[in-house]
């Protein structure tokens, strides 16, 4: 893991998986920049396999090149999987943004683990609800259907 010692806090983490990156992810970075520095998660391509049981369609160095051009980011770090604790525990994020949709799937023992985890410093989750009517999963989809 890479120091942020360059960067001012508060903290603001935001993990992403950004395989189809569309308006409802800018939505949550301008929500996220609100609260200080921007560091997303990029998940990496081995992540992805594990987290959504398939390849990523986009490579996690051209999501990263995206990702780089939004101004909003502050710095972009690789995650490797659903590691929401052990990366809060390294760097002590002052926040940690997610959707809403967590609280109901695959992910929602980790939120768990990382509310009680993040207590501990007086870090705090936010959580943001999805922009309505767009979502990465709903658009590959309809790219699939459309093969």
């Amino acid at each position: 893991m890479k120091s942020l010692k360059n960067f001012p806090r508060p903290f603001v983490f935001v993990p992403m998986a950004a395989d189809l990156f569309h308006y409802g992810h800018i939505n949550i970075l301008l929500k996220a920049k609100k609260y200080g520095t921007v560091i997303v998660g990029l998940m990496t391509d081995n992540g992805i396999k594990r987290y959504k049981k398939r390849k990523p369609l986009i490579k996690f160095s051209n999501r990263k090149k995206i990702l780089s051009q939004i101004k909003c980011i502050d710095k972009i770090i690789p995650i490797d999987g659903l590691k929401y604790v052990e990366y809060s525990k390294f760097y002590k994020f002052d926040y940690f943004v997610h959707g809403t949709d967590w609280k109901k799937n695959i992910q929602s023992n980790v939120r768990l683990r990382l509310i009680k985890t993040m207590k501990k410093w007086s870090g705090k989750v936010l959580e943001f609800p999805y922009t309505r009517g767009i979502s990465s999963s709903k658009l590959k989809k309809s790219l699939y259907e459309k093969i």
